[in-house]
């Protein structure tokens, strides 16, 4: 996917997100362990900037790498989960998560299937184009401070 991104968006900064792997880091660990590697992984992400979030990378990988080699290789190797970093602080969230994108995607799903039907295509693309601008907006006034920044 970062190939394609590249190749549309050649400037675009790709993320892969942090809650999605630790996810699928506590499906591929013990019961036993999952809480505990979980709560270890976030040290990675909620770290105050890059070099402290590659140092807790590094601890977490030595940490665990006995007990699950292939995991820890797998997250040391991801070039993309400290992108986050290079962007203003109080956007960080919104960027090492897709919730926020995912919840956005569902709520249009959600609402465009009670629609029985639009009249027409253009319909519909004023109703996306509303959802997005609606969005933003809350986006906005969320991180009003953070966009500020990200623009100048």
């Amino acid at each position: 996917m970062p190939a394609s991104i590249a190749e549309v968006y050649p400037h675009a900064k790709y993320q892969t997100c942090c809650v999605h792997l630790a996810r699928n880091l506590a499906h591929k660990v013990r019961v036993a362990d999952r809480q505990e590697i979980c709560e270890d992984f976030k040290s990675v992400y909620r770290v105050e900037n890059e070099e402290a979030g590659k140092a807790a990378l590094q601890a977490f990988c030595d940490k665990w790498k006995s007990n699950y080699p292939k995991a820890t290789k797998s997250l040391f190797d991801n070039p993309y989960i400290f992108t986050f970093y290079s962007f203003p602080k109080p956007i960080w969230r919104s960027l090492y998560s897709t919730n926020l994108i995912e919840s956005i995607n569902k709520q249009i799903k959600k609402y465009t299937k009670r629609k029985e039907q639009f009249p027409h295509e253009e319909a519909l693309e004023k109703f996306l184009v509303s959802q997005f601008e609606n969005y933003n907006q809350r986006f906005a006034t969320r991180c009003h401070i953070g966009l500020e920044l990200v623009l100048s």
